[in-house]
């Protein structure tokens, strides 16, 4: 599939509340989404014909549109109806599922208040998002240049486009090195996050995790958090200073497309894939396996 652009595809997109053939699935060029960031996003799995929490997802979608500054015209439960639907007529089991909702082309400038709002669903099949050598060992990460910004100068509980450009060029610096992605600071100079994904540390049994009040608080970084606590663990959120990483034993990226990842080097700090973090990896593989009803 990796030579296959992304826009030919097999398959269907649904498309303001149509479904279209994938290769129709266009949009003008001078779309404002395009040229100003006017638009947000969710990243899902289904797993066993099953889109994991995609309530809370639609939730966020919807959310992120209301700190942009617009309404998605379609309802929660519409949405929802829709992936399904979509993830059934894919014929996917197990899949990604990326619905966008962007300003139209009806207006151009920095200002559109009366652009129309497009919203549209894929589903693909995207196995893992590191590679899975790698991430039996414990990927590696690079320091980043670029850090993530004051919340008062974005919309940083928003999962929104424009917010992941500092998230590419600091992605594609560490892939140019070698490095499978790259670990961001915040505006303090605090650990944040990776390009994609939210970070955890282990220290003598303890958890623990940035608290996430300049990037996004991830559906996968609660479901973790939950996990952890049901087997016992210690789970701290606070403010982590880089050279705090010298002390820690483990270390582990969440996030919907990394799912639970171990990290084995960031910068010069080096870490274990140890018994907490393998835990939690095979913890979340379970816990995102839809239940069957047992056969009568």
């Amino acid at each position: 599939m990796a030579s296959v652009p992304f826009d030919q595809l097999e398959g269907e997109i649904w498309y303001n509340d149509e479904f279209v053939p994938w290769k129709d699935a266009k949009l003008h060029v001078l779309s404002h989404g395009l040229h100003y960031a006017s638009s947000v996003f969710e990243g899902e799995r289904a797993y066993g014909g099953v889109i994991f929490k995609l309530r809370e997802h639609t939730e966020r979608l919807h959310k992120s549109a209301e700190l942009l500054g617009f309404e998605i015209p379609y309802s929660i439960e519409e949405i929802d109806e829709a992936c399904n639907e979509l993830l059934k007529r894919q014929g996917f089991e197990d899949a990604y599922v990326r619905p966008i909702a962007w300003r139209g082309s009806e207006m151009m400038g920095v200002s559109a208040q009366h652009n129309r709002i497009n919203l549209a669903i894929a589903i693909w099949q995207w196995p893992s998002y590191f590679k899975p050598e790698e991430r039996l060992k414990g990927i590696r990460l690079d320091m980043a240049t670029y850090r993530r910004p004051d919340p008062a100068t974005i919309p940083c509980e928003s999962k929104a486009a424009g917010l992941y450009m500092i998230c590419t060029l600091s992605k594609h610096e560490a892939e140019s090195k070698g490095y499978a992605d790259a670990l961001m600071l915040d505006w303090r100079g605090q650990v944040a996050e990776a390009t994609g994904a939210n970070v955890f540390f282990v220290k003598d049994g303890v958890i623990h995790t940035p608290t996430p009040d300049c990037f996004l608080d991830g559906i996968t970084r609660r479901t973790v958090i939950e996990l952890a606590r049901k087997r016992g663990y210690e789970v701290v959120e606070r403010a982590i200073m880089p050279e705090e990483m010298q002390g820690f034993e483990e270390c582990f990226l969440t996030g919907t497309a990394a799912e639970v990842t171990p990290v084995s080097e960031i910068g010069e700090y080096r870490f274990s894939v140890g018994e907490i973090t393998t835990n939690l990896v095979n913890d979340y593989a379970q816990a995102v396996q839809p239940v069957r009803e047992a056969a009568e």
